[in-house]
């Protein structure tokens, strides 16, 4: 272990720094002149997967800085203490082992994983064996959950939809509290052949209890007199007392590992709409590429480690060029709430300032991260990356696919976006694309300046063979990987969210009559009152 948990007192750091004042003034363009290797020597291959860092602002004198501070800071031990089921998740006093989920390493001594009656259900599902309290078989599974409890299952149901030739029961998901969100998914719903998942670890998440009430609501307004709505509800909950006082079988509570959190449980029966959407086949899949990323992690040298390498280009934007953001860019529609999801793993994990002997860190942590579908972006606001005054890391993610038209224009604009955002057009460049416009060279000289294009934007690529449950699985484990290794190096526990607790309880406060508000929420709670009545 170091002898101090704040990064920055380490050899490492301040090499770093002089390697980020060396490479200041140095262009993109530049250091691929320099040096006509650079892609073979910071790209890396593995199990079909190509991560290019070519296209970052270092050069492998840094990358080698940015190993040692691996070293230094101690990342070694953190993941062997990660494998090893300790209790990294130092502030809750429990190790944070959804590795175990997917077969990477052991469950805590008399832990719970039997998923047979989890599976049991979705397989019962699919069948059309669970009947409503009509009788008429389940055709429909709605999911209520927020956070943790719904974008990492609606990501990876979108993302797999098209891979799945069998799909008889349909999925959809709710977790806002906005009445709109569940009347959408109720819009082509037959009560009688619904079923509605709430998904919620305490069983007491505001929002999906509202949501799961309102369903409760629909049924009880739709379906006969009398009729036994409990048949149209199950829960994935650790709390089944308080998922049985609302109404739900204890046969279809099934609880998750109190060492599990939020944003990593997917793989666990918060995958249950996933088992009954996609199968098990197509899980087991997911868990497969996810186990295979894990093993790599856990036993890669660092020089050739994925996620390692990831994290450590993160890191050296975040806290030595200074870049605030990262967008995050996948070239497939299928991976159209990855960055959703992403905001979340990074931003709950590692939006953090305390080190863990509770002290302060002055290193920046976690990035603001955001994006979208690549293609759709390249017509909003790619137009910021191309002429703005910001210098924004991106994350281009894509699955190369099949040898179809429309597939290889849609891999081929990645490219090319990666390319342009670090070439750029110099003002001879724009001259000579207006002269091609065939303009007078008046206009010509008028218009240059505003065709200009900086370039030298930051991009890691990302190939993947294709979008499927193993390759999907392997990417999501890679992000989770890359995420513990910021947090461990910058000394901080990416396993709890406090600061997500603080919210919850002032929208408590405010929701109450009684309750104390501040000058400005009480105005703006009468007003909001006066326009209710209004």
């Amino acid at each position: 272990m170091p002898s101090t948990l704040s990064p920055e007192a380490l050899p490492a750091w301040a090499s770093l720094q002089d390697h980020a004042v060396r490479l200041q003034t140095r262009t993109l363009p530049s250091l691929f002149v320099d040096d006509v290797s650079r892609f073979d020597r910071l790209s890396r291959n593995w199990q079909g997967l190509t991560l290019d860092l070519s296209r970052q602002r270092l050069d492998p004198a840094a990358l080698d800085a940015l190993l040692a501070l691996a070293t230094e800071a101690g990342l070694a031990e953190g993941i062997r203490a990660f494998f090893g089921g300790e209790a990294v998740n130092h502030t809750e006093g429990r190790p944070a082992l959804h590795m175990a989920l997917r077969g990477s390493c052991a469950a805590p001594a008399g832990a719970k994983l039997d998923q047979r009656p989890l599976r049991a259900f979705a397989a019962a599902l699919r069948a059309g064996q669970v009947a409503g309290a009509t009788d008429a078989p389940i055709t429909r599974v709605i999911n209520i959950g927020i956070g943790g409890s719904d974008l990492g299952p609606r990501l990876v149901a979108e993302a797999l939809r098209s891979t799945v030739a069998e799909r008889p029961v349909a999925i959809d998901f709710v977790a806002n509290i906005d009445p709109r969100d569940l009347e959408e998914a109720l819009e082509h719903a037959d009560a009688a052949s619904t079923l509605f998942i709430v998904s919620s670890k305490s069983f007491g998440t505001a929002e999906t209890l509202a949501n799961a009430q309102a369903g409760r609501d629909w049924l009880r307004a739709r379906l006969p007199a009398g009729a036994d709505v409990s048949r149209h509800f199950a829960a994935v909950s650790n709390a089944t007392a308080a998922a049985a006082e609302f109404g739900i079988d204890p046969a279809r509570t099934f609880a998750l590992p109190e060492w599990v959190g939020g944003r990593y449980s997917l793989w666990s029966a918060i995958g249950l709409p996933l088992l009954v959407g996609l199968g098990e086949e197509a899980f087991d899949r997911l868990l497969a590429g996810a186990r295979a990323l894990d093993e790599h992690f856990r036993d890669t040298p660092f020089a050739d480690n994925l996620p390692v390498l990831m994290g450590l280009v993160g890191l050296w934007n975040t806290d030595f060029l200074g870049l605030e953001t990262l967008a995050v860019l996948p070239y497939a529609h299928g991976l159209r709430n990855f960055p959703a999801w992403l905001q979340q793993l990074e931003m709950e994990s590692n939006g953090k300032r305390t080190l863990r002997d509770g002290s302060s860190t002055t290193a920046h942590t976690s990035p603001i991260v955001w994006g979208g579908v690549g293609t759709v972006g390249q017509h909003a606001f790619h137009q910021l990356f191309y002429q703005g005054t910001r210098s924004v890391p991106m994350d281009f993610i894509v699955p190369v696919g099949d040898d179809e038209p429309r597939q290889r224009g849609l891999v081929g604009n990645a490219f090319a976006q990666a390319a342009a955002l670090m070439h750029g057009r110099d003002i001879d460049g724009a001259r000579t694309a207006l002269r091609a416009r065939g303009l007078p060279e008046a206009e010509v000289e008028r218009l240059a300046p505003h065709l200009v294009c900086p370039g030298n934007q930051p991009s890691t690529t990302l190939l993947m063979p294709r979008l499927d449950a193993f390759h999907l699985g392997q990417l999501l484990a890679l992000y989770e990987h890359k995420v513990f290794v910021q947090g461990w190096i910058w000394g901080i526990n990416s396993f709890d969210q406090y600061g997500v607790e603080l919210g919850k309880e002032m929208a408590r406060r405010l929701a109450d009559a009684e309750g104390e508000r501040d000058a400005t929420s009480a105005s703006l709670m009468a007003i909001a009152d006066a326009l209710r009545g209004g």
